[in-house]
């Protein structure tokens, strides 16, 4: 998975590195030894990330320790780029005022210093400030017999990252079942790579308990594409392995399928889709055949990406409310904003579109780095209202 942002990081590191050493190390000594001992952190930087860039089959505990690297890297690349930006910013405008460049030094050593400590924080408790968010959505097409009822929604998992922290785990457990839904559903991503990365943490997650019971979706990690196989079988063994873990935790996984929950002489629709993303993610669902049976009834959707929403959803069928996961926000948010806008419409949150809705829950977990900051895991109740 590194592979695909190698030279994006490479860039990152080099291009400050540069910029710091011409603008301020040559400045400050002549004495060449001490001039390339700058180089030395980044250069074991550098070399850690060609060793884990050559060895992309990670087992668990690799990808755990590749997520602590890039905490590491974006602790130290970070702060730098935004040094960098600054120092720019102030020499740029130094032939209007004197001080600029002074200050965009001063400036940038304050914003990069802040940038290293929300990488700490996001790292060391961020990533476990899980949050419980209450929405209500309302539909004239509901049955009265369902109103008020409660979807508890939680997503990407991503438990390899997680696993060696099961107090963490259990703790989520511990809060979904608080919230006492009607139903609890997941939407996709359970692990990063293999089925393997749930060994230990099947008697934590089978805890799940709703009347209704436990409903999954499969996420683009799910299908394991981020690692190579030395067989298609492997990989199909690894999936359907995923599928019987989950099913041995009590969870219905609903793979182009439907459910109906009843109330009273009436019922809704509990619709699944497998992962139906843009490329290169899987394009593996079949909304038409999920939704057979289900006419004329309220529906929910779970399906993985938010994009499934505009891309067939809206135009093509008439659900009421799908439920999405896939952002995470980017696992960062600052003064409201996330990267994430940049890559998905609907990225965070509940949108609407005549009377009809998607909510994008930005999932509980990490891919593979430990991190989060603003963008905090996400645990949603949904609470359905008779328009």
């Amino acid at each position: 998975m590194l592979l695909r942002i190698l030279f994006f990081l490479l860039a990152c590191m080099i291009l400050s590195d540069w910029y710091i050493y011409q603008a301020y190390i040559r400045q400050l000594t002549r004495k060449r030894l001490l001039r390339r001992l700058y180089f030395v952190p980044s250069l074991f930087l550098l070399l850690t990330l060609i060793a884990l860039v050559c060895n992309e089959n990670y087992s668990e505990k690799e990808t755990h320790l590749a997520g602590l690297f890039l905490v590491v890297y974006m602790a130290v690349t970070i702060p730098k780029g935004l040094f960098c930006l600054c120092s720019l910013i102030g020499k740029a405008f130094r032939r209007l005022w004197r001080p600029a460049a002074t200050a965009g030094t001063v400036a940038g050593l304050a914003i990069g210093l802040s940038g290293m400590t929300m990488v700490l924080y996001g790292t060391i408790a961020g990533w476990h400030h899980f949050e419980v968010k209450e929405v209500d959505f309302a539909s004239k097409d509901l049955p009265a017999a369902f109103d008020g009822y409660r979807i508890v929604q939680f997503s990407d998992l991503h438990i390899g990252t997680i696993a060696e922290y099961p107090r963490q785990v259990q703790r989520l457990a511990d809060i979904i079942n608080a919230q006492q839904g009607d139903i609890i559903v997941f939407t996709g991503d359970l692990v990063n790579h293999r089925a393997s990365e749930l060994d230990g943490m099947e008697g934590i997650l089978g805890q799940l308990r709703a009347p209704d019971g436990v409903y999954s979706v499969l996420g683009n990690h799910d299908y394991s594409t981020y690692v190579r196989w030395n067989s298609p079988d492997k990989q199909a063994a690894n999936l359907e392995e995923l599928k019987q873990r989950q099913a041995r935790m009590g969870w219905q996984l609903l793979n182009n399928d439907h459910a109906l929950i009843h109330r009273a002489d009436t019922c809704i629709a509990l619709i699944g889709v497998e992962n139906q993303g843009l490329p290169p993610f899987p394009q593996k669902g079949d909304l038409p055949g999920a939704m057979k049976g289900t006419e004329g009834l309220f529906k929910v959707l779970l399906s993985h990406d938010p994009t499934h929403w505009r891309r067939e959803v809206l135009p093509d069928s008439d659900i009421q409310l799908m439920l999405a996961g896939h952002t995470h926000d980017m696992q960062f948010r600052l003064f409201g904003f996330s990267p994430a806008a940049w890559f998905y419409p609907e990225h965070n949150g509940l949108y609407l579109e005549n009377e009809r809705g998607l909510y994008v829950n930005i999932g509980v977990g990490e891919v593979m780095l430990p991190f989060r900051f603003g963008a905090w895991p996400e645990i949603t109740v949904i609470t359905l209202r008779k328009k």
